[in-house]
């Protein structure tokens, strides 16, 4: 049985749902198709389709919580990219590329100085700037964040098994 990937009005992945599940909002009106390839689903009389991916005709707010802090999930949620300067893995820095195990977490207020280990306090920093920022606030070190930390939006979906082709521009694979 494959499922149906359903999509916020802001195409943003909400959830993996079953077909039939699909197939009452789609009769209800309450969502739109997206894409051209269709699921056949069968009764005793007839064959309805269903698309693959659907999104939903008005945005659902999705709450951040649930997601527990952890080193590995900053890392993930910044996508390995620094927040001061904004190299990624694969960037040259220091005359070498940088690689995942490069990236370190920095504290925006600083640990020695009562700072959490809380999603709005860490980001992902490179070498060299967890260096030049060092043991004071990003102002104090005359450097910007290129993003407001926050909780990330997480664990609202899981995809088992293979992804379908038509998912994959939907989500970050």
């Amino acid at each position: 049985m494959v499922p149906v990937l359903l999509l916020n009005a802001s195409y943003e992945p909400l959830a993996v749902i079953p077909r039939r599940r699909a197939l009452s909002l789609l009769l209800r009106e309450r969502v739109d198709a997206v894409t051209e390839e269709m699921l056949l689903m069968r009764s005793t009389t007839r064959a309805l389709p269903v698309p693959t991916v659907i999104r939903l005709r008005y945005y659902v707010n999705v709450p951040r919580r649930g997601a527990y802090w952890s080193r590995h999930g900053v890392l993930r949620r910044d996508g390995y990219r620094c927040i001061y300067c904004g190299i990624r893995v694969g960037g040259e820095q220091g005359g070498r590329v940088l690689v995942k195990r490069d990236f370190t977490i920095d504290h925006i207020v600083p640990r020695s100085r009562n700072g959490r280990n809380t999603w709005g306090n860490t980001g992902c920093a490179c070498p060299a700037c967890n260096q030049r920022k060092g043991n004071r606030t990003p102002n104090e070190a005359g450097m910007a964040l290129r993003w407001e930390p926050k909780i990330p939006r997480v664990d609202y979906l899981v995809a088992s098994s293979e992804i379908p082709e038509a998912w994959k521009i939907y989500l970050r694979v």
